[in-house]
């Protein structure tokens, strides 16, 4: 039996350095991915890679449960059909820590207990972010496109260059550039219509 690691975060901004510590050491593969725990189980690259990965008598290890899904309904859905195909799970730390066949009542009650977490995270950011906007202040991160860049992007485009060229050569993503460039064609049929 071999220990197969899935480490899971959400978005590319998160780091998952924790979970490698944890699972590196102890699994035969680890495979990661950044997506949404809220995701089917077929929709998540890193655990279908996983899956395939895995042969019998192997466990599928996490860090803890809630990398499987981040609410109660996600988790369950993802552990059922875990355990339906015959692989098991073993969680390191949290009170669902051990070895797992089958659902339980306390691989159950860390999921909703993760939901519930992750609910008390979104309240307070929100309580936050109105706190401050009360003041005067707005949150969120800044705009990674300034002038400059923005007219370095309308003149690469303006040469014909494609999105991917303008995006390396500008040192911002893809999206950035479409978003910018977007934006720019909604300004001026605002500024027509007007």
């Amino acid at each position: 039996m071999a220990l197969i690691g899935l480490v899971r975060v959400s978005t590319d901004g998160q780091k998952t350095q924790r979970q490698h510590d944890a699972l590196d050491p102890i699994c035969l593969k680890v495979f990661e991915e950044k997506v949404s725990g809220k995701l089917t189980v077929d929709e998540r690259p890193g655990l279908t890679a996983a899956l395939e990965y895995i042969r019998d008598g192997d466990m599928l290890c996490v860090q803890e449960v809630d990398r499987l899904g981040r609410n109660l309904l996600d988790g369950l859905i993802v552990l059922t059909d875990l355990f339906q195909r015959g692989i098991a799970v073993k969680v390191l730390e949290g009170i669902a820590a051990g070895e797992h066949t089958e659902r339980s009542l306390i691989l159950d009650l860390a999921l909703a207990l993760a939901e519930d977490r992750r609910r008390d995270i979104v309240r307070k950011t929100k309580n936050g972010l109105e706190a401050a906007r009360a003041r005067g202040r707005v949150g969120g991160r800044r705009p990674v496109v300034d002038d400059d860049k923005r007219a370095a992007i309308f003149s690469r485009r303006a040469r014909g260059q494609s999105i991917r060229e303008i995006a390396a050569g500008v040192g911002v993503s893809v999206g950035v550039v479409h978003k910018t460039l977007t934006a720019a064609t909604g300004d001026k049929a605002e500024k027509a219509s007007a």
